[in-house]
């Protein structure tokens, strides 16, 4: 199951962050033990004063083509697991997600 929703707005994605995680990128997709999936997203900047929050963003906005104000945190602020939603075409930011986190392998944590 993909770990993002769609809306008319655009799409609603389930992120697990990774700050100093030594480089911007996504690392693939996820299942959480409680059988959730999310999309894994490690940023070089620290979890401090919102700097991880803000690279999280920008990734998102670079990886999806759309501005940095179309990308918000609806939920997490403070937690690794954040609820993200992106403001677009639906169908083509799932898409463009789905390749960008298909170069990478599906992982099951346990």
């Amino acid at each position: 199951m993909d770990p993002w929703r769609y809306s008319t707005e655009g799409i609603s994605v389930a992120l697990r962050v990774t700050p100093r995680g030594g480089r911007d990128d996504i690392d693939g997709i996820e299942t959480l033990a409680n059988g959730r999936s999310v999309v894994k997203v490690r940023v070089r900047a620290i979890a401090d004063g919102g700097e991880a929050n803000r690279a999280v963003m920008e990734l998102l906005a670079k990886i999806l083509g759309v501005p940095k104000a179309r990308v918000k945190i609806l939920s997490g602020t403070t937690s690794r697991l954040k609820q993200v939603a992106v403001a677009g075409d639906p169908k083509i930011l799932g898409e463009t997600l789905r390749k960008a986190a298909a170069a990478k392998p599906e992982k099951t944590k346990d």
